[in-house]
């Protein structure tokens, strides 16, 4: 009984460190025009690619997309234009006069496209 305990305890805390080390994956952004650039911490060990979608907060029910974007190991950049208009983009367009704030949610994927972790940042447009 006692060793079925232990073994559990472990098992528990391999799953709890790996829970721990996804939730480090984290990403921040700015504007360069209507494309955002991303700088990503944290990326998951396997990731490949990258799903990225957009949501205008003020108008959540506009279809904005996003796009993908492969991963080169080491580099923790998604750099301006990489997700732009016509590839199932649509730039923040908010009414002339107003803000609205954009969200962006980032999923690392590995080759066969399993999610490996999911990073969220959001930014405000136009600033």
């Amino acid at each position: 009984m006692i060793k079925v305990i232990l073994v559990a305890a472990l098992g528990l805390g391999v799953l709890g460190t790996q829970a721990l080390a996804q939730s480090k994956f984290g990403a921040t952004m700015r504007w360069c025009g209507t494309s955002p650039e991303f700088k990503l911490a944290g990326v998951p060990k396997g990731t490949a690619s990258f799903d990225l979608k957009m949501v205008d907060l003020n108008v959540p029910n506009y279809p904005h997309g996003g796009g993908k974007a492969a991963y080169q190991a080491g580099k923790n950049i998604i750099p301006c234009n990489t997700i732009s208009a016509g590839w199932g983009y649509n730039p923040p367009s908010p009414p002339s006069g107003e803000v609205h704030t954009y969200r962006w949610t980032i999923r690392a994927l590995d080759a066969k496209g399993g999610v490996l972790g999911e990073a969220v940042t959001q930014r405000k447009f136009p600033e």
